[in-house]
């Protein structure tokens, strides 16, 4: 009888084994209302779904559970197994990660795709020497400048206060002698109302999630950039999982890879109709604001592929082809 019992108790936890559920808490930047935000959900829902719950990712929107600044470091050290971050923010540990902030390196999504897939081996070969794995990135729509007159010329921005995410962007602000404040996104309005910044460079996307016709008055539609989120597990984590889990997580990447790219471009337009409908000044820059950007990014462009070496060759030299 206690034989059959402890059989029964065995068989009983085996079962139960096959059937455990991990469990993975996800910090992401941006708020619920931000397209970037809409995709990592549903890459969650997918996972969740095609695992047949196996693997469960809860995602905790606008910083709410990890600020953006320290996400890669807690992933890295397994404080949470999965996380989002915009790919330049890792600039200042390896200069590869700045290479979609370079203005007007690329310009439109053709241009973005190609640079992208000419990095991607680059950057995931730095994220596992961290001891992280590139699941996908989705570029932002193209940057654009807010203020609160037009800025026909570069110097037009000088000595203004300017709302920096990144090295790539404070050495912009350099370059423009305007005063880098570096806010994050949920503090946009905040900063401005309160005087902290008075110009900023970001995306339509983000200047409509933030209400920006509530504290600025001009979009510049420059199009000068267009930066990437990436979404990275920690390698051990992901690791442990099983390994039909892991197939089924990195498709859901990928479909969440594609399908955020054609989001992101229908968002750019759809954005900048949002900045109109609100009583923003959309304006196309003329051509001595173009050229003077244009300027500053053939500096910033010679100075990221000094820092970046060989490496940052190789990636320019592919995407040159």
């Amino acid at each position: 009888m206690k034989k059959t019992l402890l059989v029964g108790a065995v068989a009983f936890w085996l079962n139960q084994g096959a059937y455990a559920v991990d469990e993975w808490d996800m910090p992401t930047p941006y708020g619920d209302r931000n397209f970037q935000t809409a995709n990592i959900r549903a890459f969650a829902d997918d996972v969740e779904k095609n695992t047949d719950g196996a693997l469960r990712i809860t995602v905790h929107s606008a910083g709410s559970l990890i600020r953006h600044p320290e996400i890669r470091n807690a992933v890295r050290r397994g404080l949470v197994p999965i996380g989002e971050i915009l790919m330049s923010r890792l600039g200042n540990e390896d200069s590869v990660f700045e290479i979609d902030s370079v203005p007007f390196l690329a310009t439109d999504y053709r241009q973005a795709k190609a640079l992208w897939e000419a990095s991607r081996p680059v950057i995931r070969a730095r994220l596992e020497e961290a001891g992280l794995e590139l699941l996908f990135a989705v570029p932002w729509p193209p940057q654009g400048i807010y203020a609160n007159r037009e800025v026909r010329k570069v110097d037009d921005l000088a000595g203004m206060k300017l709302r920096v995410y990144n090295a790539a962007t404070e050495r912009l602000a350099g370059l423009m002698n305007a005063v880098p404040t570096q806010v994050e996104v949920p503090d946009i309005p905040v900063a401005f109302a309160s005087g902290r910044v008075e110009a900023m460079i970001t995306s339509p996307s983000t200047g409509a999630n933030t209400k920006s016709w509530d504290y600025v008055s001009h979009f510049h539609d420059t199009r000068a950039w267009l930066p990437k989120n990436m979404v990275i597990v920690n390698r051990k984590a992901f690791m442990g999982l099983d390994a039909e889990v892991r197939e089924t997580v990195l498709a859901a990447a990928q479909r969440a890879e594609e399908r955020g790219w054609t989001a992101s471009m229908a968002e750019t337009d759809a954005k900048i109709a949002v900045l109109r409908e609100n009583g923003m000044t959309v304006v196309m820059p003329d051509a001595e604001l173009t050229e003077g950007l244009r300027a500053i990014g053939r500096t910033m462009a010679e100075e990221w592929s000094a820092r970046a070496g060989e490496a940052g060759q190789a990636i320019l030299d592919a995407y040159r082809q």
